[in-house]
């Protein structure tokens, strides 16, 4: 595992290194002349990302790598350790797909947190190592602002209520008076969490989501616990009634299917509340549950009843990824957020209304 000094010295041979450069594919747009180009390093749970992006959000590489254990669930030091194995190639090879060089590079930016305290540590250690050899500005990114942040720019949404679903985090967030306000959230678990575990209990490869969305096409609906508290949601019992209805034998096509039902029903609910009460006409998705069809199917019926627009932002930028943070860390770059070294500490608990957002 490569940490603290380690870091410093293999990505400083990078760094001095030749640039290796490769044929662009179609995917990735080539940056302007002079554009400010940030990386970004995405590192919260399972997934570690680069990504780079210029000042027109123009994704120039947008590198992924998911630990995905044989058995079980995510343990926070292994993916700590596959991610220290990861980060400093995958830094190369993104620099490498972008066809700039290291000292283009205008900031590093990296997630902040939330998240699981070794994946966050880090990651950040690795971007202080780069950013400590450019000599280059840092920018520490909240994880759950930076999908609402990528969202907004490749979308057309402007003003958009987010619809926040993915392993770890399930919010309804909006922005009002300098802040991105949280105006339901899960009260236990996230979404994501919760079908992972009741996929890993029903001895589906991780990740459970997809599984469960295929298998659910062919299912019909038992009764579970629908769990809408206020403007919360609330996950666990939900998965308790499931795992008794698994042990019971019914279908796991049908369980598949009523989870999805029922859960996405839950979260279209309390979305559709927020939009009434602060009067928003845009609703944009965002975490790796929104590339559910189902789930976009209920949000675009709820939104089309209410004469208002639903934006999904393609499948490589709804899941965790570092353009998404590379995006963030360039507008708050812009707006003079940039950290000291010594204030880049990761905060496992960082919350969306926490952060001040003077950019917009």
């Amino acid at each position: 595992m490569l940490c603290g000094t380690d870091f410093y010295g293999y990505l400083s041979r990078l760094v001095e290194g030749p640039v290796i450069r490769v044929q662009r594919t179609p995917k990735y747009a080539p940056a302007a002349a002079e554009a400010m180009l940030v990386l970004g390093i995405e590192g919260t749970a399972h997934t570690l990302g680069v990504g780079i992006v210029d000042e027109s959000c123009r994704v120039l590489a947008n590198e992924m790598d998911m630990i995905r254990p044989e058995t079980g669930g995510i343990h926070p030091r292994e993916a700590a350790n596959h991610h220290a194995e990861r980060v400093a190639p995958m830094i190369q090879a993104a620099v490498a797909k972008a066809g700039v060089r290291f000292r283009d590079l205008d900031a590093i930016a990296f997630s902040q947190g939330p998240g699981l305290g070794p994946c966050l540590r880090t990651v950040a250690t690795a971007a202080r190592a780069l950013a400590l050899k450019l000599g280059k500005p840092i920018v520490g990114v909240n994880h759950c602002v930076a999908h609402l942040e990528i969202g907004r720019a490749v979308t057309d949404a402007e003003d958009p209520v987010l619809l926040y679903v993915s392993g770890g985090n399930t919010q309804v967030i909006a922005y009002a008076e300098g802040r991105y306000r949280v105006f339901g959230e899960t009260l236990d678990i996230g979404i994501g969490n919760m079908l992972d575990k009741f996929g890993r209990e029903a001895k589906l490869p991780f990740p459970g989501g997809p599984r469960l969305e295929e298998l659910g096409r062919g299912g019909k609906l038992l009764p579970l616990p629908y769990s809408v508290k206020g403007m919360d949601v609330a996950f666990s019992g939900i998965l308790t009634a499931a795992l008794n209805l698994l042990s019971k034998g019914e279908r796991l096509e049908d369980i598949a299917y009523s989870l999805q039902e029922v859960c996405f029903a839950m979260v279209t609910e309390v979305t559709e509340r927020a939009m009434a009460h602060i009067d928003r006409e845009e609703v944009l998705l965002g975490g790796g549950v929104a590339r559910n069809q189902r789930l976009q199917a209920m949000v675009a019926t709820m939104a089309g009843e209410r004469g208002a627009r639903m934006f999904v932002p393609p499948g490589p930028l709804c899941v965790d990824n570092g353009a998404m943070i590379a995006w963030t860390g360039l507008i708050m770059h812009q707006a003079g957020n940039a950290l000291r070294l010594e204030d880049s500490v990761v905060d496992q608990r960082f919350r969306t209304d926490q952060v001040a957002v003077n950019w917009r």
